[in-house]
């Protein structure tokens, strides 16, 4: 299922993580310690790399098509920092 979305604060991109959120509550992915993936993103049938703030963009989200209408997609990055002992 594409969903159509609008870029409300900051940029969704390929490379990002994917929340659900359904009326507050977080709905996929079902288990916190899984991450959701991109299935595709585009802006007027065009693949994109990134849609930045104030854009509207179709995307799939890879085992998931149970959009319903003002479900918030949230995009995130992990970044992993080495801690190292002075």
């Amino acid at each position: 299922t594409v969903a159509g979305c609008f870029v409300q604060d900051g940029k969704i991109s390929r490379n990002h993580f994917i929340r659900i959120i359904r009326d507050g509550i977080v709905v996929y992915p079902t288990n916190p310690n899984q991450h959701a993936e991109l299935g595709s993103l585009k802006r007027f049938k065009e693949d994109a790399k990134e849609v930045k703030n104030g854009m509207e963009c179709g995307l799939t989200i890879k085992n998931f098509n149970d959009f319903k209408v003002g479900d918030v997609v949230e995009s995130y990055v992990i970044n992993e920092v080495k801690t190292t002992l002075k």
